[in-house]
């Protein structure tokens, strides 16, 4: 790593770039989630396939049965959202579901070990020269920068953290209403379809196609329910856990970086945060979840 040298400390850092001195673009690289596209669109081509194997694709089309389900679940989810979460959860949940972010959590070891290396040697006001990429780590090694202790660094990191996460999160929960709601309004369309059929019985010929078309908006609704909002929801409830995980190694991190340690104690605490390494729920002990033990049971 360098010394404020203006130079990356890696050519090939995947997550974020470490440099000293120099403006450096802000936010983790993002690549497009292949497998959230792979699926949409062989989803969408299994569908497709199988209309056109046995009829005109163009029976399957009815703007008025669209309108119905897709206002109508806009509708519910307005009703249950505020506006304002929407406009920012949607957009965020759509580049979440569609994009990975290029972070390992091997990096963020491996350079808070580098950044504790400086501070043992020049002092951690040195560090206030470090520039990272990821703007909740730049956060919590400018507070190690500034003097902060222990509690007041967890306090705001873990603010922080929560602040994101639930924003994360409000996009699942928006996607999986949307998924709620879809099936129900399509539902509500053929009921609407085939009370306007009954209400004309005088000729017997247009039922067939009558009741057709007013089947069309459930088809509609379990699409966009099974095929896009549920599925992308789960996506995001995992991606939210994800980065959960990944911020409460970040804060770690920071915690050792502020205090020091040499090499061998990082490795020993921070490795345990590594997803191949994680206990299971409800195990493991970290600065982050100190004092929040279950009470022993009495013998």
């Amino acid at each position: 790593m360098p010394k404020a040298t203006g130079k990356t400390a890696s050519a090939s850092a995947p997550a974020y770039y470490i440099l000293g001195g120099t403006s450096v673009p802000r936010g983790p690289i993002h690549m497009l989630d292949f497998a959230t596209i792979a699926g949409v669109i062989v989803g969408l081509t299994v569908v497709s396939l199988a209309i056109l194997t046995g009829s005109d694709f163009w029976i399957f089309l009815n703007l008025p049965g669209f309108l119905i389900v897709v206002g109508g679940t806009l509708a519910a989810t307005m009703i249950k959202f505020p506006m304002s979460g929407i406009f920012i959860a949607l957009p965020v949940g759509l580049k979440a579901a569609f994009t990975n972010e290029k972070d390992s959590p091997r990096d963020y070891i491996r350079d808070a070990i580098k950044l504790s290396k400086i501070g043992r040697e020049q002092g951690l006001l040195a560090l206030d020269n470090i520039k990272l990429r990821n703007p909740f780590f730049q956060r919590g090694v400018q507070l190690c920068a500034d003097g902060r202790d222990i509690p007041y660094i967890r306090k705001l990191l873990t603010q922080q953290m929560a602040q994101a996460i639930q924003r994360e999160e409000l996009g699942a929960r928006i996607f999986t209403a949307i998924g709620e709601s879809a099936p129900a309004f399509g539902m509500f369309g053929t009921l609407v379809g085939l009370v306007q059929m009954l209400s004309n019985m005088t000729d017997p010929t247009s039922i067939g196609p009558a009741m057709a078309v007013a089947l069309l908006t459930t088809l509609y609704g379990v699409l966009i329910a099974n095929l896009v909002a549920l599925p992308i929801a789960d996506k995001l409830a995992a991606k939210a856990e994800h980065s959960k995980m990944l911020r409460a190694l970040i804060i770690e991190c920071v915690f050792q970086i502020q205090q020091l340690q040499n090499p061998t104690t990082m490795q020993e605490v921070l490795e345990p945060f590594l997803p191949e390494k994680r206990p299971p729920p409800g195990g493991g002990q970290s600065y982050t979840d100190r004092g929040k033990r279950p009470a022993s049971k009495a013998a």
